[in-house]
């Protein structure tokens, strides 16, 4: 801890490095941060912190963080001027407009966006700008399953039912480990301690994993699962609760369809049958599935490690079957639907368009479109093959998809093939080498920050806003990209960004009034327009969501309700309470109802079946990922403080396949796959299930062109080079669990 300084000013953020949302203290002298804490009167965190905040102020003052832009030439980067650097754009993008094909441009958004609400806000101006179908993001190679079975169920993609934690007397949990993630598409600090809490009050948690995950030594009980075999299992769950009549659903039966032919669809998937494939004996299956439809309060919730995998929709699918088959959907304890405080109230009796999956399909595969996104891992096919509406320019916002996306090596190839490239990134790094242009973003602590996405996934309805802690002398997220935006529309490198400013203003006051119950109604608009909040025009933008939500003071209506001004007064936050039921309200839907089977879930459980059939491979080896602690994602190994003192991209192995193989602890070793191969250590452990090896994601670093002094000094390999660019079923989401590897001395 620093001795005190009479020059010492305490600010408080949320941290905006993982789901979390955690409140921190930043001590700041002489324009420096000195320390960070847990805030301990943050109304959602309490006090709570990981290694990964700490690091916040490490981050800032990186020697390796893009300051200015870079303009590539023949002998490398050069800094250049912002003026110089848009008008290098437009001269390179324009000239592939002007050919007719907006196809012709793609653009890739990183996980970052996702925790900048500038970034979020703007970027649907750019897409709309290039009017281009070629839109891919992280979303593809993490959690589209998700989307897609909220989109077929409540008609709603965006609907994402949480566990109430808070509540929760039976949790199952898949595939997730958030002792290591800090939570996955649910935003609760602390969850360690949360459910902690929940073992603590008599309840019990059940983890399946191929791994004994922190979260698994944490747990009443583990299962070891094959990999890529969720889907089976949670079916198998379900057939039980089918067949035994355990079911119920309660007040969901009424708003429910598709309950009467499960029992036809189930009947293949005995315990028995499915315990041959996934490995988890029948009268565990048996058990667990009565022990779920007993419990009160339970919740059944999955992530990546079932979405990224063959089946990932249908283990999707299966997860959410459960929560209504035991009534524990939109139920106290069970699972909810967060709303966050920005939202406009959902309200009548549910209906909607419903959601449609394939409005236009990729041009070389011929992948379906989902939530207007195309599957990544067809990128690099997208960009090599020759034809009308190959991809000759690319722009990638906070995304390193080089060591993120499937076959990374095989991309990075394509990126060299294409015409123009543009970076907004903070860094010169394994994918941003490849652009003509890099756009630098200020700092996360050169921003202000509220959590426009995460706060659609709290367990608790919580607003936090934080002020940009440095001044900044370049261009916000929003700057950059509202003139990325004038420039594809044709409208030169030197418009002004208040343009877009404008009309995002616009079409949420049109939003607004287009409402039965307008806040509008009868108000001068041009009054209210003058009267928001904010120092960045994307702080007048979040200061109209805050006043027109449910908790918003509705422009003069409600003297104590929320606005910016009232979240500056709060540097804690604020905290309005827990989740609610919104049932039926929130359904979109056609029928206004629970659409349980549809067309694309009944083709899911027809091709399931075959892998019932399936023989468990002999001597081959599953590859699955690996989430660490100090870790999220490649752009944080850059940070001595994370990425250096410890082995972290090793190759965990059972000790009785090592020893088939002749193979040592700390052997260097050799994984090949269909689609490559790469070195690593070795580490024994009997914490994994034999027959699966696990290598975690991001590393790989190290190849030439980039700047970045510490990542590029940690050993390690990338473990998406190994997998091929193969997408499950409906969502396309990139199969990056169960691949067959072989693993020998190096």
């Amino acid at each position: 801890m620093p001795d005190s300084n009479a020059s010492d000013r305490v600010v408080y953020r949320t941290c905006p490095l993982c789901e979390a949302t955690c409140g921190l203290e930043l001590t700041v002298r002489d324009e420096r941060v000195v320390r960070v804490r847990g805030d301990r009167d943050d109304v959602f965190s309490a006090g709570y912190l990981c290694p990964k905040g700490v690091a916040l102020g490490e981050l800032h003052d990186d020697a390796d963080r893009l300051r200015q832009p870079l303009i590539k030439t023949a002998t490398g980067f050069r800094e250049a001027s912002w003026d110089e650097a848009f008008a290098a754009v437009e001269a390179g993008l324009m000239p592939i407009l002007a050919r007719g094909e907006r196809n012709a441009v793609a653009i890739y958004a990183g996980n970052p966006v996702s925790h900048n609400f500038g970034a979020n806000l703007y970027l649907r101006a750019l897409i709309r700008a290039l009017a281009t179908q070629n839109f891919y993001s992280a979303s593809t190679v993490d959690q589209m399953p998700k989307h897609v079975v909220s989109g077929l169920l409540f008609g709603d993609p965006q609907a994402l039912p949480v566990p109430d934690v808070e509540h929760c007397e039976f949790l199952l949990m898949l595939g997730a480990n958030p002792w290591e993630s800090n939570g996955s598409l649910w935003t609760a600090p602390n969850l360690p301690g949360r459910l902690k809490a929940l073992r603590k009050r008599g309840g019990k948690l059940v983890v399946v994993d191929p791994r004994r995950t922190r979260t698994a030594a944490h747990a009443d009980e583990h299962h070891a699962i094959r990999p890529g075999t969720d889907a089976l299992w949670l079916l198998a769950l379900a057939r039980v609760i089918v067949f035994e009549r355990l079911a119920k659903p309660d007040r969901l039966a009424k708003i429910t369809s598709g309950l009467e032919p499960l029992r036809e669809l189930l009947a293949p998937f005995t315990p028995q049958e499915v315990a041959a494939r996934c490995g988890i004996a029948a009268e565990h299956t048996l058990r667990l599935a009565r022990e779920l439809a007993a419990s009160p309060a339970a919740a059944v919730y999955a992530r990546f490690g079932t979405h990224a995998a063959r089946f990932g929709t249908l283990a999707a699918w299966a997860t959410e079957l459960l929560n209504v088959l035991t009534g524990n959907l939109d139920r106290r304890g069970g699972v909810m639907f967060p709303r966050g405080v920005h939202e406009r109230s959902r309200e009548g009796t549910g209906g909607g368009k419903g959601f449609r999956l394939g409005r236009w399909r990729s041009r070389v595969h011929g992948h379906a479109e989902v939530m207007s996104e195309l599957p990544v891992a067809t990128l690099a096919d997208e960009i090599t093959t020759p034809g009308r509406g190959q991809v000759r320019a690319l722009l990638t916002i906070a995304g390193n998809p080089v060591l993120s996306t499937p076959d990374g090596s095989h991309l990075a190839a394509a990126l060299e093939q294409l015409e123009f490239m543009v970076s907004v990134d903070i860094y010169l790094n394994e994918t941003s080498r490849h652009a003509d242009v890099i756009l630098p973003p200020p700092s996360a602590l050169e921003r202000s920050h509220y959590d426009l996405f995460f706060t659609r996934l709290s367990i608790r309805a919580v607003a936090n806003y934080s002020p940009a802690v440095f001044t900044h002398e370049g261009l916000s997220e929003s700057a950059i990209l509202a003139r990325l935006a004038l420039i594809a529309r044709g409208e030169g490198a030197q418009a002004d960004a208040a343009i877009i400013d404008g009309e995002l203003l616009d079409e949420l006051v049109q939003r607004e009034l287009a409402h039965p119950q307008s806040l509008l109604s009868e108000r001068d608009i041009e009054q209210v327009l003058a009267s928001l909040d904010g120092d960045e025009p994307c702080e007048r933008i979040l200061d109209f969501l805050l006043r027109s939500g449910p908790q918003g003071e509705g422009f003069g209506r409600r003297v104590d309700g929320l606005s910016l001004a009232r979240l500056r007064a709060h540097p804690h936050g604020l905290d309005f309470g827990g989740l609610e039921a919104q049932l039926p309200g929130l359904l979109k839907t056609p029928s206004g109802r629970i659409e349980l089977v549809s067309e694309v879930v009944s083709a899911e459980l027809t091709r399931i079946r075959a892998q019932l059939l399936e023989q468990p491979p002999g001597d081959a080896l599953l590859l699955i990922g690996r989430r660490e602690f100090q870790s999220n994602n490649s752009w944080l190994h850059n940070l001595p403080s994370l990425a250096t003192g410890h082995a972290s991209c090793v190759l965990h192995m059972h000790p009785d396949d090592a020893q088939r193989r002749g193979l040592a602890d700390g052997d260097a070793v050799r994984i090949r796959s269909s689609a490559a191969e790469v070195l690593v250590p070795l580490a024994l452990t009997s914490d994994i299930m034999s027959g699966v090896v696990s290598l975690p994601h991001g590393y790989g670093h190290g190849l030439a062109g980039t700047r970045l002094k510490v990542a590029n000094g940690v050993n390690g390999a990338s473990a998406n080079d190994l997998t091929e660019c193969v997408v499950e079923g409906p969502s396309g989401n990139a199969v990056l669990n169960g691949v067959m590897v072989d693993v020998a001395a190096a």
